[in-house]
């Protein structure tokens, strides 16, 4: 009974704001994982120099 090899469910993705979490999938020993994905928190602009006076 023992023996008997279990198969890990699977999670839905996790969302939240600025993150999302997936589940990878297991290693040889069983081991399951998760990916975490962050999105930016801010955008960025190209610089520009000021104009001189």
């Amino acid at each position: 009974m023992s023996e008997e090899k279990k198969v890990p469910s699977k999670v839905p993705d996790g969302h939240a704001r600025f993150v999302t979490t997936r589940q990878m999938a297991p290693n040889e020993k069983g081991f399951v994982g998760y990916e975490t994905v962050w999105e930016p928190f801010q955008k960025e602009t190209e610089y520009k120099v000021p104009k001189q006076p």
